[in-house]
This record gives C-alpha cells, structure tokens and sequence, in this order.
C-alpha cells in the first residue's frame, strides 16, 4: 500500500462585510474572509494538501479566482470535487492535520463542529480530522486580526497500481 502526504497553506485577509466561513461552517464574527469564493481559508489549505497528495497541482489551477463562475462559491463544493478526485486516484485519506491561526475569533467552540463537517464532506470518520486553533500571540498581521492562516497536512493511504 502506497502512501502519500501533501501540504497545504493559505492565508486571507479579513474585511468587513462579509460572513465569516471557516471549515464550511459559519461562525459569528464582525468581519469575513476575503476571497474569490466565500474565502475558507482552512478549506482551501485541505484542498491544497489534497492536491499536492495526488500530484495534481493546487487549487487555483482548479478553481481560479478569475472565473466569474467560482464567485461566491462555497468551498464546500470545492472540497467534495477535489475529494473525488482523491478517490479516483485510487486513494482514501488516512487522515488531515489542520493549524488555524486567527487571534480572533476564538475557535475552540466550533472546532469540533468544523471537523464533522469535512469528515461529512470527505465521507471519512471524524477522527481522521484533526483541527487546531492558535494566535500569534499578537504579532504581525495575523496578531494583529488583519488575516487568518491555515496550514494543513494530509495522508493518503492506497493508489492505483
């Protein structure tokens, strides 16, 4: 049995008016996450790591952001394309790592929800989903509540011969 491991990262700004979308959850917050989509940085990390796995390039390539089609999308959407993908290729996810980093909002009451979630989305059990939350204790733009930060890690388990 074959396994692959890929990493992903993304960082977004936050801005005013819009909803704040994390793990295709929406969680109550004065500002959202910029972006071509609805912005969701963690899943847009997850797909990146995902993609990288499979060899298959990284989201962008997939999903650009100078598609008027992608406006708005939800990443969700995104997320179960490219967990087909995974699928195809032969692949089932052995499990996801994620790191958030947002001094605001505090997570740890949606962590658990957000991980059902992408388990739902990725037809995986929770516990091959792990989510972590942390500040930057304060410093640079991510400190100072002008981005949010993901990176991500995945296991694939399988491949076609």
């Amino acid at each position: 049995m074959a396994v692959r491991v890929g990493i992903g990262y993304d960082i977004h700004r936050l801005m005013e008016g819009r909803t704040f979308i994390l793990g295709g959850i929406e969680i109550p917050y004065g500002l959202g996450l910029y972006g071509h989509s609805d912005g969701d940085v963690l899943i847009h990390a997850i797909i990146d790591a995902l993609l990288g796995a499979i060899g298959k390039g990284d989201i962008g390539e997939h999903f650009p952001d100078s598609d008027p089609r992608y406006e708005g999308v939800s990443s969700v959407i995104f997320l179960k394309k490219i967990g087909a993908h995974v699928k195809k290729a032969g692949y089932r996810i052995g499990n996801i790592d994620a790191v958030v980093i947002a001094q605001e909002p505090h997570l740890s009451g949606f962590k658990k929800q957000i991980r059902e979630k992408i388990a739902g989305v990725l037809s995986v059990s929770v516990n091959k989903v792990g989510i972590k939350a942390k500040t930057n204790e304060g410093l640079g733009e991510l400190g100072e509540k002008l981005a949010i930060a993901v990176y991500a890690v995945v296991a694939l388990e399988g491949g076609k011969k």
